[in-house]
């Protein structure tokens, strides 16, 4: 994918009690509600697939595969490399694996997380998200 981007910080939204997400389709967000690279909660990293102007920060999200690796720095530019174990579309509803995507782990992990499948026009808004799930090598 070759990302090279500084995160921006992202929360939980109070009323709809969702990962905000950002609000330029060109900035990353890290979750600072959970885990940091090398810590046994997972590091949560967010960004948009598309935007009403064409493809977003996150556009090739899709194209990531089981078996690779794709490395982040913190803030101290210490690199983590993970390698991914699962990619999953998952519904944007009350059946969201909140557990598995944010829950403590027994390694350290990442996951990356874009909008996918349908678009909803309704409520203006894909109706999945692609989680991809990685371990630290």
């Amino acid at each position: 994918m070759g990302l090279n981007e500084n995160l921006i910080d992202l929360d939980i939204d109070e009323e709809t009690e969702e990962l905000e997400v950002p609000e330029n389709p060109e900035d990353v967000g890290w979750f600072t509600g959970g885990g940091k690279p090398g810590e046994l909660y997972p590091t949560v990293i967010a960004g948009h697939k598309d935007s009403s102007t064409g493809p977003a920060i996150f556009a090739r999200l899709t194209e990531l595969e089981v078996g690779e690796e794709l490395s982040v720095l913190d803030a101290g530019g210490q690199r983590f490399t993970y390698r991914i174990d699962e990619v999953r579309d998952v519904p944007q509803n009350d059946d969201f694996p909140t557990e598995d995507v944010y829950g403590q782990t027994e390694t350290s992990q990442i996951r990356l997380i874009t909008c996918t499948g349908p678009y909803d026009q309704g409520v203006g808004r894909y109706t999945e998200n692609r989680v991809v799930f990685a371990s630290q090598v």
